[in-house]
């Protein structure tokens, strides 16, 4: 249904760094770079990054995230990891997530520029 999704970064250069590593994790790597935007993916950019200079800190009570699929739990705890180590900060560690409908693993962090990213898997156990 989704193409592919951009979040908006006041520093192109921090954020590629940022980005390198922890989508990394997940297996996407950088297909496209321009002066002012960066696409990651797998065969094709899913994921943009896009200067917006002036750009003031996302708010946390924005409510917006966007939900990455990892394979495994292993991937979501690396992407977690590479997240905090490049610059990022946890918003929820690694874990299981039971709920009424499905069991998933998942874990949350935020950019530096305060996007809320989160990668999940659904274990079969």
């Amino acid at each position: 249904m989704i193409d592919h999704i951009s979040v908006g970064v006041a520093d192109l250069k921090r954020s590629a760094r940022f980005y390198e590593a922890t989508l990394a994790a997940l297996g996407l790597t950088r297909l496209v770079t321009r002066p002012a935007t960066i696409g990651f993916g797998k065969a094709y950019p899913e994921f943009w990054i896009n200067l917006r200079a002036g750009m003031t800190l996302v708010p946390l009570e924005s409510g917006t995230h966007i939900c990455l699929r990892a394979k495994s739990p292993a991937d979501v705890d690396a992407f977690h990891a590479a997240a905090l180590k490049s610059g990022g900060h946890s918003d929820g560690a690694p874990g299981l997530r039971p709920h009424d409908r499905v069991k998933y693993y998942a874990a949350f962090v935020i950019d530096p520029d305060g996007n809320r990213i989160e990668a999940v898997t659904f274990p079969a156990e």
